[in-house]
């Protein structure tokens, strides 16, 4: 009898993409290209893309029929199975389960895929417990729907991840008593950061953060001050915890250089509370060093798309009143393909190349150092 060979190696999940716009500032091809990135980011492989126009809000689908109509026939005619259909959109519990039973495919939301990114990504324990409450917040008003689509969402796959689990227990009850236990444990390790912030603060050692839209460079950055090898990766969220390293500069003098997660347009309000630490390094920093791809110069509602990005993350800090003690590093400026004008407060870099950072240690010894607060410290 002829022997079998079978592959060990595990078969991508196929994916099509769905854009949804509601309003007239939604830029297509940004909304596309972030989607397709996040989707990728997750390992998937996206077969096709479909976008929508959104006037007349069907509750049910959230998508016209005609366009579910064209999906359907894509998936169904596809030479290649999709797996997956990911919308660009946070749903409801009932929406994806319509879509789901119309397409015959797994739905995931935009909620859903950025919280599965986020469990890929977890390497902490810290890191792991914020992501699984995140997890269990966003399944809890979802569960009766999920459970109700055929088998289709299943305990596997892009959307029902999570940080060392090997099952998904769909159960109201269990989900509940699993929050309050990441509850607890949580608290445990905001009080021990409180201990141990409150310990730098006494020592007088200047704090720095690093902020930016993810994926702008921040962990090749810390990496090329601190002479670390922190990961870095060029895919969206490639690092989630929070890095804290000692940067010198100069004689009698250092500071503590903090990474924190990246910003994107409409992160899902469950993972802006459980990473609210890395926002907290933010908040106490004395210097925020902001990063920014400056290579992206698509025109996004008559902007260029990095400047969108920053002044998204710029929302955020005021937000949160971090410091205005900032300077925003404009990386990448071994990809920019034309001249730009460079404000005062902001530096035109490459950790790629150098470009741009022995300027940069001089201008943060400047303001930590050298810069006279409004109190006259």
């Amino acid at each position: 009898m002829k022997k079998q060979s079978y592959s060990t190696q595990e078969r991508k999940e196929n994916c099509i993409v769905i854009v949804v716009c509601t309003k007239k500032s939604d830029n297509l091809v940004r909304k596309l290209e972030e989607i397709t990135r996040l989707a990728e980011s997750t390992d998937l492989n996206v077969l096709a893309s479909f976008s929508q126009n959104i006037k007349f809000f069907n509750k049910a689908t959230v998508l016209g029929s005609g366009k579910i109509s064209e999906i359907k026939d894509y998936i169904d005619g596809s030479e290649q199975p999709v797996d997956v259909a990911i919308v660009d959109y946070a749903l409801t519990g009932s929406q994806m389960k319509n879509i789901s039973n119309a397409l015959g495919v797994r739905v995931v939301d935009r909620v859903g895929l950025i919280i599965d990114i986020f469990a890929r990504g977890a390497k902490s324990n810290e890191a792991k417990l914020q992501v699984k409450y995140a997890q269990d917040k966003y399944l809890m008003p979802r569960l009766s729907e999920i459970q109700g689509t055929s088998g289709r969402f299943g305990s596997g796959g892009v959307g029902m991840r999570g940080p060392g689990e090997t099952k998904l227990e769909l159960n109201r009850r269990i989900l509940e008593q699993e929050m309050e236990n990441l509850r607890k444990q949580l608290d445990k390790i905001k009080k021990q950061r409180i201990v141990t912030r409150s310990a730098r603060n006494k020592s007088g050692v200047k704090k720095i953060a690093i902020v930016g839209y993810t994926n702008a460079g921040k962990s090749s950055l810390i990496n090329l001050l601190t002479k670390e090898q922190i990961y870095a990766d060029d895919k969206l969220f490639a690092t989630l915890d929070t890095t804290s390293r000692k940067l010198y500069l100069g004689i009698g003098q250092s500071a503590i250089l903090t990474d924190t997660v990246g910003f994107i347009s409409d992160l899902p309000h469950e993972l802006i509370e459980a990473f609210s630490s890395t926002l907290t390094a933010a908040q106490e920093a004395d210097l925020i060093l902001h990063v920014v791809d400056v290579s992206l110069l698509n025109d996004v509602g008559g902007k260029s798309e990095y400047k969108v990005n920053m002044n998204m993350t710029n929302d955020v800090l005021d937000s949160i009143k971090a410091t205005s003690n900032r300077l925003v590093l404009l990386n990448k400026a071994d990809k920019l393909t034309r001249p730009i004008v460079i404000d005062d407060n902001e530096i035109l870099i490459s950790t790629k190349t150098g470009v741009g950072i022995d300027k940069l240690l001089s201008k943060i010894q400047d303001n930590l150092f050298l810069r006279i607060d409004d109190d006259g410290r």
